[in-house]
């Protein structure tokens, strides 16, 4: 089974990449629906004991955020796939710019995340990691080389 964990500041295309690559594969875990860390823990457990694959669609800006998903994981044998999303500040913003009702994020909130940001690595347990970025409005993948 597989968890994977998406890591980026908002209007990075997380969910959008979730929707195009793991929608029919995986269930999605997100703040965005859930709204309280209860509810997210429920659907967790669920999917660790049902062996349902899933992806942690959240923000997920710092090690100490993405270590409780990798330890859960890996008590549970699931391995750990991590997806760091481009998180250029200026592409954020003007990406944003053009969502409205709940999708619009305050631009304080996104440079909030974008201060927090700490790139992930293979050291906090991940067993694949990758970087995606917009290119011409398609999602290009790579391996993760620790550079951006």
């Amino acid at each position: 089974m597989e968890a994977i964990i998406f890591c980026g500041i908002q209007a990075t295309g997380k969910t959008s990449f979730y929707k195009q690559h793991f929608f029919d594969t995986h269930m999605r875990i997100s703040m965005d629906q859930l709204h309280t860390r209860n509810k997210e823990g429920r659907f967790l457990e669920v999917c660790f004991s049902v062996q349902q694959p899933f992806v942690v669609d959240n923000t997920n800006a710092g090690k100490a955020e993405r270590e409780k998903y990798i330890t859960l994981a890996k008590q549970y044998k699931f391995k750990v796939t991590g997806y760091y999303f481009k998180s250029a500040l200026a592409g954020a913003i003007a990406r944003n710019n053009n969502r409205s009702g709940k999708a619009f994020i305050p631009e304080v909130g996104i440079r909030g995340t974008y201060s927090r940001l700490e790139l992930p690595s293979l050291e906090e347990g991940f067993d694949e990691l990758y970087f995606v970025e917009i290119v011409d409005n398609m999602f290009v993948i790579k391996p993760w080389t620790n550079e951006v």
